[in-house]
């Protein structure tokens, strides 16, 4: 079971970069994590996505489609979705129908200074990934006030929201192992 993760942050010291590493430590056994970086994705742009697409997006659709589940984290911009995040869905998107997130299971969750933890974000997110037609898990994890939401060793502080993370990570590994149903 391979779980890909998506920082929608570049920031060297990004909270959302820690949730994801938080995450990995949550994974239930069995779940490999790996951590895509997409700072060196280009600016979509149709007239360059022919028969290849460049190659860090050509890199991002095979990563995701390599993936069993993907695990999303986002901060918020402006009460939305990051530029950078929103322009590598919008690679990862194509071809439509069929494009590398096509009945993937995703997972969003998020991390912010403020006290809601990037919730507008995540709700954005998740309805950019459903109508590409992402398996979306229904849940949302928001870690607010990030600056101090991390141990020292890179775990979240708060148990509670820990627990409440694996349940989703959970939720998500079992969403991977289902049997496509059969049309």
């Amino acid at each position: 079971m391979r779980v890909l993760g998506i920082s929608g942050s570049l920031r060297r010291d990004s909270y959302n970069t820690r949730l994801l590493r938080a995450a990995a430590d949550l994974l239930p056994s069995g779940a490999e994590f790996e951590l895509l970086e997409i700072g060196d994705i280009p600016p979509y742009n149709e007239d360059l996505d022919g028969e290849r697409a460049p190659r860090a997006a050509q890199r991002l659709r095979d990563e995701i489609a390599a993936s069993d589940a993907i695990l999303i984290g986002t901060p918020e911009y402006n009460a939305s979705i990051p530029g950078l995040l929103k322009n590598a869905i919008d690679w990862a998107s194509r071809p439509f129908p069929g494009n590398s997130f096509s009945d993937k299971p995703v997972l969003v969750i998020g991390a912010s200074t403020g006290v809601f933890g990037a919730v507008w974000a995540q709700a954005e997110l998740r309805k950019v990934l459903a109508h590409i037609g992402a398996d979306v898990i229904d849940s949302e994890l928001g870690v607010g006030e990030a600056d101090s939401a991390f141990s020292d060793g890179g775990g979240l502080r708060n148990a509670a929201l820990a627990d409440r993370l694996a349940e989703q990570l959970r939720s998500l590994v079992r969403e991977a192992q289902r049997e496509p149903v059969a049309a």
